[in-house]
């Protein structure tokens, strides 16, 4: 074999070192869990899976995140928010507002909102509160709206209101829907972090985080290199998907709903 000159060495390519898999500081372990939509069956089984994995594991600073949309579609919102209010006063829990609180909030404000919120799945939240499902049914959106001012604990509206827009640990940004590709973080907009899917969805380069977000249905947690989707349909398909972080560990928790019966399911992801 002919030796290269040191000199042509230094003209050949160099190999590319490969980027640091993305990690959360040491000593902090994340939860984050998909869109809920009033599945409060498999939300309360996924608080018991996490808090049992939490404490196989080592002793480290846990936090976890809701991604949002705990709300809508399923038979029992208020009963997700009462469940997820109870859960931030025993654990650090911390919440996003996914699109569908956003149009709770509006709804409890104008005619026009309201419209737009019963037709999302908004008509699920009203009666899983303390409405009179005739009184809904007889009622203009503006009588719908007082109906629900009235149901709805002053303490589950406040909660709401606290929910974060976006969370940042080590390289992980959580979001409920994404971000705008190309936008620096600090300047995204929150339509786009509670709404986005194109161009979010289909980016094929690197964010400079990982996103993890839900908002976008797949059929089981979409892992990419660069989000990771963990909005896996709880409301239509019975399975609620929770990612769970530590190092550059990942691993997945679902529960699934089948014929009445919860089951729980953990694997490592690389």
């Amino acid at each position: 074999m002919v030796a290269i000159m040191p000199a042509l060495k230094m003209l050949l390519p160099r190999k590319r070192s490969a980027a640091p898999p993305a990690a959360i500081p040491g000593g902090e372990r994340i939860y984050a869990i998909g869109d809920i939509h009033g599945r409060l069956d498999l939300f309360l089984a996924m608080i018991r899976a996490i808090e049992g994995d939490d404490a196989l594991r080592e002793e480290a600073r846990t936090t976890m995140i809701l991604l949002g949309d705990l709300i809508d579609r399923g038979p029992d919102s208020a009963g997700v928010v009462a469940a997820a209010r109870d859960w931030s006063g025993r654990r650090h829990v911390r919440v996003l507002a996914g699109n569908h609180e956003e149009m709770l909030l509006l709804a409890l404000e104008r005619d026009e909102a309201m419209r737009a919120f019963l037709r999302h799945g908004g008509r699920e939240t009203v009666l899983s509160y303390p409405v009179d499902a005739a009184a809904y049914a007889e009622a203009d959106y503006g009588e719908v709206r007082a109906l629900l001012r009235d149901a709805i604990p002053s303490a589950d509206l406040a909660f709401v209101r606290g929910f974060e827009d976006m969370i940042q640990i080590g390289d992980y940004l959580f979001a409920h829907a994404g971000i705008m590709p190309g936008v620096p973080l600090e300047a995204q907009r929150t339509g786009d972090l509670r709404w986005i899917r194109e161009p979010f969805l289909s980016h094929a380069a690197d964010h400079g985080v990982v996103v993890v977000h839900g908002h976008t249905i797949t059929g089981d947690a979409e892992l990419r290199h660069n989000r990771l989707g963990l909005d896996t349909g709880a409301f239509c398909t019975g399975v609620l998907t929770a990612l769970g972080l530590e190092g550059t560990s990942r691993w997945l928790i679902q529960t699934r709903e089948d014929a009445g019966e919860i089951t729980v399911h953990t694997r490592s992801i690389a």
